[in-house]
């Protein structure tokens, strides 16, 4: 799929609005007049790029797996209002793609007879407004290609709650109604990642009823559609592996000959890999003492350690810095170890027994080398913490950590503090309050 960014980018010379919603991406002709939507939809995959590198900073360094030395970077780890500093190189240029890629989808979604591309749009759409509520909270919601800024009040934050129900929600559904599995290796949008994707949505808002079936149809749907655990935990990561990784279920593809918000190419790695001078060292020594009780309780060595840190714990190279400046990685939005897990905690909440729960983290801890935790816990809570802490070394440095943590209630346990609510979610940027001239409000706190 990089291939077809090659073909968007050229298109992708933005011009200046009075904010981000009026974003009518200028590569694209007037809606009445096309009748091929493969580039407005190509348009919308690209803009998910502009979120690789904040959703990274933010799942990982607001949490307890890594931190920063420089202020005011040093925000991340201080639960107060510090954070609106973080505008420009983090919440403004998220807040930004995710609207782009919400107007590409709308246009394709209203104006495109073809099923499978109205399916691919719904799936991006549902993707972006899940990633705006899980970092902002309530926030504005567009389903039109050429929104009328006439009337503001179509600006008003929606509450998190009707965002799900009104457009997350049944935009998945149809999704999973048009698509198939047919691309699922190749970075396209398909049926098992929108069942992935509803499954997580159900499962953030706690309704881990609804999120079952969905997260039953992918590990038990995955074989099919050749979806996999890969053998070794390091053939998932390293650019080498990315071409049809049978791990993956949905990916934001990032080429280094492309440039997005964070020229001249998205790098998150960089951050994890010691590379910014706000962080040298970037690794929280909780996260090394995690694994060396993962190792303690487990048998032996986890393998995922050395994939995931140097030797010294200090960095992380689960995304290697290969080829310098050049080296690229694709950002893993889910993959099929991911589901398990999530599958695994939500039958542990909906009452499944530990016997029935606890084998579907064997093959995951098999690959990294520990035992079986079968017949070792038993009860509701011990289940609980053991599957957050197997996410917690399993997906390490891929931006989970820290949403992790506040869908299971765990920020206060977890984090050794108590930490206001209302630094759950992270700050509207104020460049979207005062364009809409205080029509779209600041989070509490901030």
């Amino acid at each position: 799929m990089k291939t077809i960014y090659l073909v968007v980018v050229s298109m992708l010379l933005l011009t200046a609005c009075d904010n981000d919603l009026d974003q009518f991406p200028p590569n694209i002709a007037n809606s009445d007049s096309l009748t091929d939507f493969d580039g407005v939809l190509n348009a919308a995959y690209f803009y998910q790029l502009g979120t690789v590198t904040p959703m990274a900073v933010m799942g990982e360094f607001r949490a307890d797996n890594a931190f920063m030395f420089e202020p005011p970077y040093t925000e991340f780890d201080e639960y107060d209002n510090g954070l609106t500093a973080m505008e420009d190189q983090f919440f403004g240029p998220f807040y930004s793609a995710l609207y782009k890629s919400i107007l590409s989808a709308n246009s394709v979604i209203e104006n495109s007879t073809n099923a499978t591309e109205v399916g691919e749009a719904k799936f991006l759409r549902a993707l972006s407004y899940f990633k705006l509520v899980q970092v902002f909270g309530d926030v504005t919601v567009n389903l039109e290609a050429s929104p009328s800024l006439t009337d503001t009040s179509i600006l008003v934050r929606q509450p998190v709650a009707d965002v799900y129900n009104d457009v997350i929600i049944p935009d998945l559904q149809d999704a999973i109604a048009a698509l198939d599995n047919s691309e699922i290796l190749r970075g396209r949008a398909s049926k098992l990642a929108a069942q992935a994707l509803l499954g997580k949505a159900y499962a953030s808002r706690g309704d881990y009823s609804s999120a079952q079936p969905y997260l039953a149809a992918v590990v038990n749907g995955a074989a099919t559609a050749g979806v996999e655990l890969k053998e070794n935990f390091d053939e998932v990561f390293g650019a080498a592996n990315e071409i049809e990784n049978s791990e993956i279920i949905f990916s934001t593809q990032i080429s280094s000959s492309i440039v997005d918000e964070y020229s001249p190419a998205t790098d998150f790695w960089n951050w994890f890999v010691g590379d910014d001078p706000k962080s040298d060292f970037p690794v929280d020594p909780d996260l090394v003492a995690a694994f060396d009780a993962s190792e303690a309780n487990g048998g032996g060595t986890d393998l995922r350690r050395a994939v995931t840190l140097t030797d010294e714990g200090t960095t992380a190279i689960k995304f290697p810095k290969e080829g310098g400046l050049g080296a690229e990685h694709d950002w893993i939005e889910m993959r099929l170890a991911d589901i398990i897990l999530l599958y695994a905690e939500t039958l542990n909440e909906n009452g499944a027994p530990a016997s029935t729960v606890l084998p579907l983290l064997n093959p995951i801890r098999t690959r990294a080398g520990l035992n079986s935790l079968t017949g070792t816990i038993s009860t509701q809570a011990e289940v609980r913490q053991a599957i957050l802490d197997e996410r917690r070394l399993e997906l390490a440095f891929e931006g989970h950590r820290w949403f992790d943590l506040i869908r299971t209630g765990t920020v206060d346990a977890e984090m050794g503090e108590t930490v206001n609510s209302n630094y759950y979610v992270f700050p509207i940027p104020i460049s979207e309050i005062l364009a809409t001239d205080g029509v779209i409000t600041q989070n509490p706190g901030y």
